[in-house]
Formats: C-alpha cells, sequence, structure tokens
C-alpha cells in the first residue's frame, strides 16, 4: 500500500512523553492512592524486589538498582534505543510522581471499601500503563520483560503481565503465608491486566475504507493532505453497469473515520463507502512492525 514519504511518527515525538507522563501519573495515583493503604499484594519489579528483601535480606533499593540495570540492557539489545530512552523517562515520572502522592499525605480513599479501592486503583494503574505502552514506552521493572516477550511471542501485554504477575503474587505465600491477601492480589492484576489491553486494543484499534466515487482522484489528494494517510486506487468493474470503477482502499485509525466521512461527503454526497474494522495495521503510520 502506498505511503505517504513526508509522514513521519516523529512528528508526535513530542507527544509520546505528554502520553508517558499522563501513563505514569495515573499509575502512581492508581497505587498510591489506592492499592498501597490496603496493603494488597501486587506484583511487578517492586514485588520481586520485597520478596529478596524478606527471603535473603537484600536491600529493596540495591534489588531494584540491579534487577532495573540488567532489564534496561535487554531492553537495549532487543527494543532498541528509542525504548530505552521512553523507559529511561517513564522510570523518572513515575519515581517523581510516587514521591509527590507520598509526601502530600493524604487520608487513604476508601478505607472502608478496601476490595472496591484496589479495584479502582488497578483500572488506573492499568490504563496508565497501556497508555504508557501504546508509545512503545515503559515504566520499567516487568513491563521491560512483558513487552520482550511480546516481542516474539503472539500473546497480548495484558496476559503476559498477568502472567508474570501471577508468578510473583503466588510466590509471596512462601513468605506470608496468606492466602486471603494472595488472592486479593490475584484480583487486582487480572483487572490491571484486563485494564492494560483494554486502552492498548482502543488506542490502536484501526478501520479500512472502500470508497467508490467517479471523483475519486480528488477525495484521494484531500485524504492525503488533510490528513495525512495514504490512499490505494484499485481496478474494478460495476458488474450492474458493467463499466470500469476506480476504488479506494484507505486505512486509517479508528478516531479518524468521523473526518473521512465528512471529507468524502464534502466533495461527492453520491459516493459508496464500506468500512470494516481490521485486527491490525502494522507500517509506517500504524503499530510497530515486530
Amino acid at each position: 500500500m502506498e505511503k505517504l514519504p513526508e509522514f513521519s511518527l516523529k512528528r508526535f515525538y513530542w507527544k509520546d512523553y505528554l502520553i508517558i507522563a499522563l501513563g505514569t501519573f495515573m499509575y502512581a495515583l492508581g497505587v498510591t492512592q489506592f492499592i498501597m493503604p490496603h496493603h494488597f499484594v501486587m506484583g511487578g519489579l517492586a514485588g520481586v524486589a520485597v520478596l529478596l528483601n524478606y527471603a535473603f535480606g537484600l536491600p529493596v533499593s540495591l534489588m531494584v538498582f540491579i534487577i532495573n540495570a540488567l532489564l534496561l540492557l535487554a531492553a537495549f539489545r532487543v527494543l532498541g534505543t528509542e525504548f530505552l530512552v521512553k523507559t529511561i523517562v517513564g522510570v523518572g515520572f513515575l519515581s517523581a510522581f510516587i514521591g509527590m502522592f507520598e509526601s502530600f499525605q493524604w487520608t487513604p480513599i476508601m478505607m472502608d471499601e478496601p476490595l472496591m479501592a484496589g479495584l479502582i486503583g488497578a483500572i488506573i494503574a492499568g490504563g496508565g500503563v497501556g497508555l504508557v505502552m501504546s508509545v512503545n514506552g515503559s515504566s520499567g521493572g516487568t513491563d521491560i520483560v512483558v513487552l520482550i516477550i511480546n516481542k516474539y511471542r503472539n500473546v497480548t501485554p495484558g496476559r503476559t503481565m498477568l502472567f508474570v504477575d501471577l508468578v510473583i503474587v503466588s510466590s509471596s505465600f512462601l513468605i506470608f503465608r496468606s492466602v486471603e491477601t494472595i488472592v486479593f492480589g490475584i484480583i487486582i492484576i487480572a483487572v490491571m491486566a484486563t485494564s492494560v489491553d483494554w486502552v492498548l486494543n482502543g488506542i490502536r484499534q484501526s478501520v479500512q475504507f472502500f470508497i467508490f466515487s467517479s471523483r475519486y482522484e480528488e477525495i484521494a489528494t484531500q485524504i492525503n493532505l488533510q490528513l495525512h494517510r495514504g490512499c490505494t486506487v484499485l481496478d474494478g468493474i460495476g458488474w450492474y453497469s458493467k463499466k470500469p470503477q476506480k476504488v479506494l482502499l484507505v486505512m486509517a485509525k479508528r478516531n479518524e473515520s468521523n473526518s473521512i466521512f465528512r471529507l468524502v461527503k464534502q466533495i461527492d454526497s453520491n459516493a459508496f463507502i464500506s468500512q470494516s474494522n481490521v485486527v491490525g495495521v502494522y507500517g509506517q503510520g500504524f503499530d510497530q512492525m515486530k
């Protein structure tokens, strides 16, 4: 399919860091204000560091540093320099936001409804992780493991995160000896994993258009200029009229659908348009190919 040579993801590069900032803010909010006050067990790198501390007396800060350093090295070799930079930025934002919320010393939210607070916190935190991953970023820790596995295996990030966190939370039984705590932890990480996939699928969902119009050249040109999307012109034959017919094939983000309909209607109100959802679109302007 034809691509616009001038279009590049670098054009939106600054937006990636705004999304990372928003995502890490949501993650810090969900964890510090909803999950931690009720002492729920969580997965992730912090959970691993705490377990190592209880089991072997190793300093949590040292374990976090060592494990993150190893994971960042793996991320650089496997996922590239851009991911490494965004991960460092994500870790910085997350640390700053967690410190900010801790310094406020607010009264914990929904102390009388611990499970509900945990679920709300999991939704907010999972949504934040999903936002960060949507721009090929990470908040560090097991997010890196999830994305490395996702690169080589056809498994959604949410499912991979759920599996990794299940292993971490379940192993905490060896230390805490509390089945109830583990059950609450499993519920929270399941909701987080679902939120991650929900956000990623919603952001990355793409649509496919077939546009039938005698003014296809003008429509294609305006889609190029106004929406910065490429078009492919296909040759067809109208079987009822037995006349040649040009068909425009357009791939776009779901949130661009209304703009395409509006543009086509302005040019040719008699045009025939077919829209359908697609499982995935990979390449320039869409998701990166694995």
